[in-house]
């Protein structure tokens, strides 16, 4: 096998096989490794009944945009699979697949080396498109727990089925715990919710998916450099929603009502006693005044561009935590699982360049580092929201495409330049 290339791309996901169609469409000559195989995480470290949070109109991966007989719908997971493995089929990636990137270095020449598990490579250009969710957090409190209770990380959980025949406890109420709750409830399981501070979004509002409101006012366009919170946005908590029987809210509230026992954050373990803080109620008003801030701005959208829109009445709270409880015996509680829904830790330790701050995330302008020649690719706001997503990952791999192809302009007939294409 050939031991130099112009570019290698680290991963083989959304992000990696994007980078790839651009590059390709340019003549640039590429390899990309893969650690697993193709659509890994989809794949494997999602649970049974997930499906997008997106509608389907909003995959457009480059030259490939959702051509589906349910644009306005939500893929489950094994038809997300099939769209990245069909995106695949139509450009022949060069992938190979089970090959692990065990370190990301470069000489005093320039030249990057990359060690792999099948031997070591050389490029003039490499890209990282691994994505930002590396480590499953499990924290130290979980210790605490006796080992008959089953613990797993939620990129880990499938379905109700396989946990034991008993109650279950959540942590976390981000967008994996919200839904994996929602899933087990469904299920008739009894589940014990730790509510943190995840903002929701509506589902619905005004006669439309609230994604195409914000499509329409061009918020999947605006780049980091213009958000309110700026670089503090690519550490935020995604907003919880779901696209499960068509798309719906999730109102925890609801949820409560129904036999859910919600409480605040976890903040100890003593003896067989869960404690947690008393915040569920800041938490949960905390929530809903996040998805009335969407409301208003699409109210105001619809107000300056005068269009006619269906109006709705006002969100009404359908429960109280007048006296939320804080404390839980799991032994009384019956507690078979817990499910640990607190996120994950990046890991580049094995690029041993220096392009990281404090954090470990890198510097970057638009997935560009300041080291010639490195560059990332599908962390969440690279430069916009999408940049994680199916619906924005393609506009960086072009923008990153554009600015490593000059280099090889030498070697390659302008006229076999083509453009690369975001579907739309």
């Amino acid at each position: 096998m050939t031991t130099h290339h112009s570019v290698l791309i680290v991963g083989g996901g959304q992000a990696g096989l994007s980078m790839s169609y651009c590059l390709q469409q340019r003549g640039v000559s590429h390899l990309v490794f893969e650690k697993h195989k193709i659509a890994h995480s989809w794949r494997s470290k999602r649970w049974d009944t997930f499906c997008l949070v997106t509608p389907n109109w909003q995959c457009r991966l480059p030259g490939y945009a959702y051509a589906g007989n349910d644009p306005e719908g939500f893929m489950p997971k094994d038809k997300i699979v099939e769209y990245i493995e069909d995106y695949a089929a139509t450009f022949n990636p060069p992938v190979k697949e089970g090959v692990e990137v065990l370190r990301v270095s470069q000489n005093d020449f320039g030249r990057f080396e990359v060690a792999t598990s099948i031997g070591d490579f050389t490029a003039d250009q490499v890209v990282i498109a691994v994505g930002g969710y590396h480590r499953p957090k499990i924290p130290r409190l979980a210790e605490r727990l006796p080992q008959h209770i089953v613990q797993i990380h939620s990129s880990e959980y499938k379905n109700p089925q396989s946990l034991p025949d008993r109650a279950v406890l959540v942590v976390g109420t981000g967008q994996s715990g919200c839904q994996i709750a929602e899933d087990l409830h469904l299920a008739g399981k009894q589940v014990h919710l730790c509510v943190g501070g995840a903002p929701r979004s509506p589902r619905q509002y005004r006669g439309k998916d609230v994604v195409a409101w914000l499509e329409q006012m061009g918020y999947y366009d605006m780049p980091i450099d213009r958000h309110p919170q700026k670089e503090q946005a690519r550490h935020k908590t995604n907003h919880y929603v779901t696209g499960r029987g068509g798309g719906r809210e999730i109102d925890l509230r609801q949820f409560a009502l129904e036999g859910m026992q919600l409480y605040g954050r976890l903040k100890a373990i003593q003896n067989a006693q869960l404690e947690f803080q008393d915040d569920l109620k800041q938490n949960l008003d905390q929530a809903d005044a996040v998805a009335e801030s969407i409301k208003q701005t699409i109210d105001k959208f619809i107000a300056q561009n005068q269009i006619d829109a269906p109006t709705e009445p006002l969100y009404q709270p359908v429960w109280q935590p007048h006296a939320a409880a804080l404390t839980l015996d799991y032994k009384t509680a019956d507690i078979g699982a817990v499910i640990w829904s607190v996120g994950y830790d990046t890991d580049f330790s094995w690029i041993d360049i220096p392009v990281f701050d404090g954090r470990g995330y890198p510097g970057h302008n638009r997935g560009v580092t300041s080291v010639k020649g490195l560059y990332f690719l599908g962390l969440p706001w690279l430069y916009t929201w999408g940049s994680g997503r199916f619906s924005g990952i393609g506009r960086d791999a072009q923008y990153l495409a554009d600015h490593m192809a000059p280099a090889y302009k030498r070697f390659e007939p302008s006229a076999h330049a083509i453009p690369c294409l975001i579907g739309s």
